[in-house]
């Protein structure tokens, strides 16, 4: 039976469900990229090379998101959902085979490699699938006043997965599984999640406004990334997504080497990656549970506090070195991080029509696999020419993402209203409905 637009909140079963899912697959990615720099240096790899046998990833998930959009459309929320998470379940169990194959000595390192890449791949062409479909299960279930805090609150989920996957993945680096752990583990919860979301997450469908051109909504939003409704909220998100790829690229070696100029080796430096990624994960959820509910912030002006922190976080790093430096300056980014993302797809949510949900949900994941494309190989490059080239870089992308917060049309004229119109009121003078001056998703 069909539901009304704004018969889920944030304490429902579906939004726990959802809640689950989002976090599941970011603990699982952040366990995988807290323990990947340690198996690269046990394999006697160059940095650069893991960081770009993994951008193959990156672009499957970019060119993957438009069709799990399309298919959450016509398929259903709930089925795509489950795609996604079998393809996560099946990419950690391969990666962590592999791992352990070359570890062992069972394959050489340069097959095991490749299989270890081949498993990312398979992440990247499936993954994208639950998140996509998550969001827009929820944006078909809020109406405009509650969509943000709905959104910021699953985006909270990810900042939550960001701190389990590092505290998390040393506990499972056991004697006869090593640094593979990991990735079994999450494999194994998220096989559980798969199956909480089959037996209990209610698939049926809302009522769907048509589209006004008459065309299937999947038709519809193809050209969706040219349009300018949206075009500067991807720019935006292209821009911070990409700083902090780099960042969470580059952390890992940048620890190793910190502990390195002590006498730790490359096996006792894993803890104090968790640490680190411990740090940066609490100051997203410092941000995604208690500022933003309290402050009521909107999109835009998230998005201009996200660019901001985060420019400062790396120019912390840039200035305050060794690994106290590189802790507290992740964490101050990860902060900026916590405002900027849920502001940017919150925007773009709003910013458009109903019919058009899945469609801007596909858009905004692919940002998300985009980012991971060039962004990471180009930031350990640099960090292996100077250790503060990459945040100097993120320092100049975030000035021109700050930039683009105040001279952007589209983001001045923010409409709250999903109508995907610029006639709307501005952010600063919302409608009574809205719960405060400036939103994030």
């Amino acid at each position: 039976m069909p539901t009304s637009p704004a018969s889920m909140g944030p304490r429902s079963p579906a939004f726990l469900i959802l809640f689950a899912v989002s976090l599941i697959a970011a603990a699982g990615n952040m366990g995988l990229q807290s323990v990947l720099p340690a198996i690269g240096r046990e394999f006697g790899l160059a940095d650069t090379l893991v960081a770009a046998a993994f951008a193959i990833s990156a672009l499957m998930w970019t060119l993957a998101s438009p069709f799990w959009a399309r298919l959450s459309d016509s398929l259903g929320r709930k089925r795509v959902i489950m795609i996604g998470l079998g393809g996560f379940v099946v990419s950690m169990a391969g990666f962590g085979l592999a791992a352990t194959s070359g570890l062992e000595g069972w394959l050489g390192v340069g097959v095991a490699f490749v299989l270890m890449a081949l498993a990312r791949t398979i992440y990247g062409v499936f993954g994208s699938a639950a998140p996509i479909a998550s969001q827009a299960y929820v944006a078909d279930r809020t109406g405009p006043a509650d969509r943000t805090q709905a959104m910021s609150l699953l985006a909270s989920a990810q900042g939550l997965g960001t701190v389990a996957g590092p505290v998390l993945a040393p506990f499972f680096v056991l004697p006869l599984i090593g640094l593979a752990g990991p990735m079994y583990a999450f494999a194994a919860l998220g096989a559980v999640v798969l199956v909480l979301v089959w037996r209990r997450l209610p698939s049926g469908e809302v009522v769907r406004i048509p589209s006004p051109s008459g065309k299937p909504d999947h038709a519809v939003g193809r050209g969706l990334w040219k349009d300018r409704r949206v075009r500067d909220f991807l720019i935006y998100g292209v821009l911070i997504t990409g700083t902090q790829a780099v960042n969470i690229s580059v952390l890992g070696f940048h620890v190793i080497d910190e502990m390195g100029r002590t006498g730790a080796s490359v096996s006792a430096a894993q803890p104090f990656i968790g640490l680190a990624m411990f740090a940066g994960a609490l100051g997203t959820l410092m941000v995604q549970w208690g500022l933003i509910p309290l402050l009521k912030l909107q999109p835009r002006a998230l998005m201009r506090w996200g660019a901001a922190i985060a420019l400062l976080g790396n120019l912390m790093s840039v200035v305050a070195p060794g690994y106290f430096g590189a802790v507290v300056g992740y964490a101050v980014i990860s902060m900026g991080i916590g405002f900027a993302r849920p502001g940017f797809t919150a925007g773009s949510s709003l910013a458009v029509s109903d019919h058009e949900q899945g469609s801007v949900a596909g858009l905004m994941m692919s940002v998300a696999g985009l980012s991971f494309l060039g962004p990471p190989v180009i930031g350990v490059a640099l960090y292996q020419l100077s250790t503060p080239a990459p945040f100097l870089a993120n320092g100049l992308l975030l000035a021109i993402a700050f930039i683009v917060c105040f001279t952007s049309p589209q983001l001045r004229s923010l409409a709250l209203a999903p109508t995907g119109r610029d006639d709307g009121p501005s952010p600063e003078t919302p409608p009574a409905s809205q719960p405060g001056p400036e939103g994030n998703r």
